[in-house]
């Protein structure tokens, strides 16, 4: 599963992680990471990279249709019915 704009968002939210703190910890530049939050493309290793440096801080990441076993906090959207 890779790394959707929502859920980058919502790990850094739950971890009070900055745009920065995230290209720190991902080894990649800011410009990167605000590009990728902004729906913009980038390299699928630079996703990789962001994924797992919000994995190694703690954050499960949870594809659609799919459960958390290990428990723990998280966020799940589902947007709203259109209409």
């Amino acid at each position: 599963m890779l790394l959707s704009v929502e859920q980058c968002r919502a790990a850094r939210a739950l971890l009070g992680w900055s745009t920065n703190a995230l290209a720190d910890a991902a080894k990649l530049g800011l410009a990167t990471v605000r590009r990728f939050e902004t729906g913009n493309p980038v390299q699928p290793s630079s996703v990789e990279a962001m994924q797992k440096a919000l994995e190694s801080a703690g954050i499960t990441l949870i594809g659609a249709g799919k459960s958390s076993p290990q428990g723990g906090e998280g966020v799940r959207f589902s947007p709203p019915p259109q209409g």
